[in-house]
C-alpha cells in the first residue's frame, strides 16, 4: 500500500504542536520540499480565516497553515505528489484527496493529481474532515489539476 510520505510524522507533529499550542501564538511547522513553488504562494494567499469554525493561527514555515487552539488542522503545500495508491480517495469540491487514517483519530489528507500537492492533517476529535476540505477548496484550487481519482470498478 502506497502512503503519502511523512503522513505518520505529520500526525505525530500535530499531537506535539497541540501540546505546545497553549504556550505560544505561532505554530511551528516544517516547510514541505516544494514549498517554494509559486502555486503554494497562491494557496497561502487564499487560506481562509476559519475552517470548521476554527480560527487561523500564525505559522513559522513557508506555505503552511494552522487552525484551532490548540492547533487541530495543519496544512503544508509543496509535499511530494503521491503516486497511485490503494488509500481511499475522496473528492470534495472537485478536488481529489487520498485519506490516510493510520493514526486515527488524526487523519492525513493529501491532494491526488495536483501539482504541487497539498497535505492537510486533521484531528477528527476537533474538526470534520469534509468540512475542513470544503473550507480549504478555494485555496487548493490554485494548484494545477493533472489527474483525478478513478473508481476501481471503472478500471476493470
Amino acid at each position: 500500500m502506497n502512503r503519502p510520505r511523512r503522513a505518520t510524522a505529520l500526525g505525530l507533529a500535530l499531537l506535539s504542536v497541540a501540546g505546545l499550542a497553549g504556550c505560544t501564538s505561532t505554530v511551528s511547522l516544517e516547510a514541505a520540499e516544494y514549498a517554494t513553488d509559486p502555486a503554494c504562494a497562491a494557496v497561502t494567499v487564499w487560506l481562509p480565516e476559519t475552517v470548521d469554525e476554527l480560527s487561523i493561527r500564525e505559522t513559522d514555515a513557508q506555505a503552511t497553515g494552522a487552525w484551532g487552539d490548540p492547533a487541530s488542522v495543519l496544512l503544508r503545500c509543496g509535499v511530494e505528489p503521491p503516486a497511485p495508491s490503494t488509500l481511499p480517495c475522496v473528492t470534495v469540491e472537485g478536488i481529489s484527496w487520498l485519506r490516510d487514517d493510520a493514526d486515527d483519530p488524526t487523519y492525513v489528507f493529501t491532494t491526488y493529481g495536483r501539482e504541487p500537492a497539498v497535505q492537510v492533517v486533521i484531528d477528527s476529535d476537533k474538526a470534520s474532515g469534509g468540512i475542513v476540505l470544503s473550507d480549504l477548496a478555494r485555496a487548493v484550487q490554485e494548484t494545477e489539476a493533472v489527474r483525478e481519482c478513478v473508481d476501481p470498478v471503472e478500471t476493470l
